[in-house]
């Protein structure tokens, strides 16, 4: 789905409310279009379920995606990014 306007990012996510699970089910249910794939480890030692989700949008989307997941109570996120290619470094890969 990447066409330039996108970026590659993956989303953290860790749930120590069960209580939210149903509407981070939801917000990620409404950005699916989005959403490479997903996974969900639950850590019962610790009392909470670990989530990946790989996503291909637009900065915005995700942002605004990790911030509303990142609002519900029990949930933290953290959100890391593809880096951007460097136009220096492309040239020196094709031997310019």
């Amino acid at each position: 789905m990447n066409n330039g306007n996108t970026r590659v990012a993956l989303i953290g996510i860790v749930v120590s409310e069960p209580n939210s699970v149903p509407r981070l089910n939801e917000l990620l249910h409404a950005y699916a279009g989005y959403i490479i794939g997903r996974m969900g480890v639950p850590y019962e030692k610790a009392g909470v379920s670990i989530i990946s989700v790989a996503i291909d949008a637009p900065q915005d989307m995700i942002s605004t995606l990790s911030g509303k997941l990142g609002s519900l109570k029990g949930v933290t996120t953290k959100t890391i990014y593809q880096k951007l290619p460097d136009k220096h470094t492309d040239k020196e890969d094709n031997g310019e």
